[in-house]
């Protein structure tokens, strides 16, 4: 078969994006070649996210983009990731110029695939299991290469009733912990300086193998040479134990940093949307972790306008919000998802109301954000290296407290280069709402 030019939209959450970087590697070990130009494609994968009414609706766009190149060349588009797996019966009726759609029980499968739609033999529904959804295995860094996420597990056994992921991905599944290592040190061979786990609750892995293996996890991830930075994202803090707390404190490489979604402080919301802990659980895993890592960066997603949520219980969390537990915050307006629990519950909370709250939210935090970021002004801070900004000519790090595409930027300005991927010590010489400047400290 002649190479096949392929182009891939990749959309949603890091997890989606290991998911990409799995079947990009199968297609280009088969010979076939990457583009980013959609115009120039034989074929456009796209892999989508339905976790989230507004992330369908950038997944539809994408697909109907890549359908519109229809238009003007013979090009063939398949769609895998979350929605396809989600609404596979309605892709296929209301998108008939999609060529094929993938669950994702069956990416291993996505290369021939591939080739079945170039040679004009399309498959438009391909499912498999759900648990036979590959957890490891070679893979390509589509990240700057100084960074890269690592996905620990897949699936979700946490139930929570707003949310659609153990639909999409089934139970959890934790990965060998030697084949995590292995990829790890394969990491820092290509040059990898910071790895970011990530799952659905990085805090669960081990569960479903009878004994939690979190903190273990990060202890041998600790020794793995030529990596500089390990960051932890998506933490329940029920699963928070005094061990995992020990193991982040311990090991030099784990940043001071954790992503705690949290959704609510209320213990009766927290109950509703069968959340495993209550007020105490979430304020005492907070206090622990300070406790042990005073220089933590905390950071936490919370979820408004819940069915049933009162005007009172919403003045709580806003209460709480307003207390700065969290050094970055990010909240989303409730969004009822098909076949979740929440979604047939009675109390639903209208459209407007739900954004307002989350806006509310949105607003205590960013003045909570500020302040923080003020006080960063005069401090030494060690940054790592992404890029360089040729017209604002400034070096775009990020601190310790910094996950990428999530978090602050840091700009540098410094006369020397700072090579991508290169940890520096700088000087903060202002901040704004988010973002700080610094200058480089000679050394």
């Amino acid at each position: 078969m002649n190479n096949v030019k392929i182009a891939v939209i990749s959309l949603g959450c890091p997890k989606n994006q290991v998911d990409a970087d799995v079947f990009c590697h199968a297609l280009l070990s088969r010979g076939h070649e990457s583009t980013g130009d959609l115009s120039l494609a034989d074929v456009i994968l796209v892999n989508t996210c339905g976790f989230i009414e507004s992330a369908k609706a950038e997944s539809i766009e994408a697909i109907l983009t890549a359908c519109a190149e229809k238009q003007t060349h013979s090009v063939k588009v398949i769609v895998t990731g979350c929605l396809a797996e989600r609404y596979r019966e309605q892709l296929a009726e209301e998108i008939p110029e999609v060529d094929a759609v993938v669950g994702i029980g069956s990416n291993e499968q996505l290369a021939d695939i591939v080739e079945a739609a170039y040679a004009g033999k399309p498959q438009q529904q391909c499912y498999g299991e759900k648990t036979a959804l590959p957890l490891g295995g070679k893979r390509i860094i589509s990240t700057p290469g100084h960074y890269a996420y690592l996905k620990i597990s897949e699936g979700c056994n946490n139930r929570c009733h707003y949310c659609a992921i153990p639909l999409i991905r089934g139970k959890l599944r934790s990965r060998d912990m030697e084949d995590i290592l292995q990829e790890a040190r394969w990491m820092a061979s290509e040059g990898v300086q910071e790895i970011i786990l990530v799952a659905q609750d990085v805090t669960a892995y081990g569960d479903d193998t009878g004994e939690n293996q979190a903190a273990r996890l990060l202890r041998r991830l600790n020794e793995v040479e030529g990596i500089r930075w390990i960051r932890l994202l998506y933490a329940y803090p029920e699963r928070i134990t005094d061990d995992f707390i020990a193991a982040m404190a311990e090991s030099k490489k784990v940043l001071h940093y954790l992503d705690m979604p949290i959704q609510h402080i209320n213990s009766r919301v927290l109950q509703s949307m069968n959340r495993r802990g209550d007020r105490s659980t979430i304020e005492n895993a907070v206090r622990r972790l300070r406790a042990a890592m005073p220089d933590i960066t905390l950071r936490t997603t919370l979820l408004v306008g819940y069915p049933g949520e009162t005007e009172a219980e919403f003045e709580e969390l806003c209460d709480f919000v307003q207390q700065g537990l969290f050094d970055r915050l990010g909240c989303f307006a409730f969004s009822a998802e098909e076949d979740t629990v929440a979604a047939t519950m009675s109390g639903q909370i209208p459209e407007e109301v739900r954004t307002a709250r989350a806006d509310t939210v949105m607003q205590l935090q960013t003045e909570i954000m500020a302040q923080k970021q003020a006080a960063k002004v005069g401090s030494l801070q060690t940054v790592i290296c992404d890029d360089y900004d040729p017209e604002e000519d400034v070096f775009l790090c990020r601190t310790v407290s910094d996950a990428p595409d999530i978090d602050a930027i840091c700009y540098v300005k410094s006369e020397k280069t700072l090579e991508q991927g290169g940890f520096y010590s700088v000087r903060i010489t202002e901040s704004d709402v988010y973002d700080l400047t610094a200058e480089l400290c000679e050394s």
